[in-house]
């Protein structure tokens, strides 16, 4: 197999054929495909599909959207063309743990990560020097005296100039407002604590703890204005128990935050994740 790859994903109205017609544009087109998923959603009638092929006769990314775009009119497809070798520019914004930092930066260093991390952002300095040990440019936003509208301001102002791709919000700490949120939406995503049952505000594991749970875990979400409501990416959790510490219970919580966090960044530059209104559909 030879020639470029590219990755095809569409949703559309569901209706028969669909996974026939795609087949034939990219056979007849000079594709080769290396792998499909699809999902038809039976409550709304919409379908999904993720397709990744090789592009044997070498025509590009703009002949294959020349290409497919008859057949997304004739389907009223929602659809999008990617080239695979392209690697999406990242930047990681943390405040005062660091260990979802820590984990993305080894993952992209060890090449288990397809896309580049480009630059760090955090009010505060407290992870320069572990930037700096990846190589990774740190910038410093505003700090806590700052309005959380200037703090915005200057974290899209560095969005636009390192021209970035995906905004991940690795225990930032910080509430984006409404402005940012739709600039970034579809390209920022958030981690944060998920307990069964929820507990708010401060010191969520002491609040966990005294509670006695009995499962903690972790969701990764796309970021929107309702707080830590954006649609789900990618959820994990651990089971803990009466011998579990406050501290005990916070380490458990962090390792399965990278995992989640990992997880849903890695799917997001795999263009694996569709959205589908306050859902998500993952192509694992």
């Amino acid at each position: 197999m030879a020639g470029p790859e590219l990755i095809l994903t569409l949703s559309c109205p569901d209706r028969r054929g669909i996974v026939y017609a795609v087949a034939r544009a990219i056979s007849e087109g000079g594709g080769n495909i290396v792998d499909s998923q699809q999902f038809g959603d039976p409550d709304e009638s919409v379908f999904f599909m993720r397709v990744h092929f090789a592009d044997e006769a070498e025509g590009g990314l703009e002949s294959w959207r020349r290409t497919f775009a008859p057949l997304a009119d004739a389907y009223a497809m929602q659809w999008d063309l990617h080239d695979t070798s392209h690697r999406q520019r990242i930047l990681v914004a943390v405040s005062h743990e660091g260990h979802c930092l820590n984990d993305l930066l080894y993952r992209w260093q060890t090449g288990a990560l397809h896309a580049d991390m480009v630059a760090v952002a955090s009010p505060y300095g407290d992870f320069e020097g572990l930037a700096a040990g990846y190589g990774v440019p740190y910038h410093r936003l505003p700090g806590p005296d700052a309005s959380g509208p200037q703090r915005d301001a200057a974290l899209l102002e560095l969005v636009t100039s390192e021209r970035i791709e995906l905004v991940v919000l690795a225990r930032y700490m910080q509430i984006l407002g409404g402005d940012a949120c739709r600039t970034l939406a579809g390209r920022a995503i958030n981690i944060h604590h998920s307990f069964l049952p929820s507990f708010r505000g401060a010191r969520p594991y002491a609040q966990a703890h005294a509670r006695g749970v009995k499962l903690i875990g972790a969701t990764a979400h796309y970021v929107t204005e309702e707080l830590d409501e954006g649609p789900i990416i990618e959820q994990e959790v651990a089971r803990v128990d009466h011998a579990h510490s406050v501290a005990e219970l916070a380490r458990v919580g962090r390792d399965v935050e990278c995992v989640a966090l990992a997880r849903a960044v890695r799917w997001h530059v795999e263009h694996r994740v569709l959205l589908h209104g306050a859902r998500t559909v993952v192509f694992r």
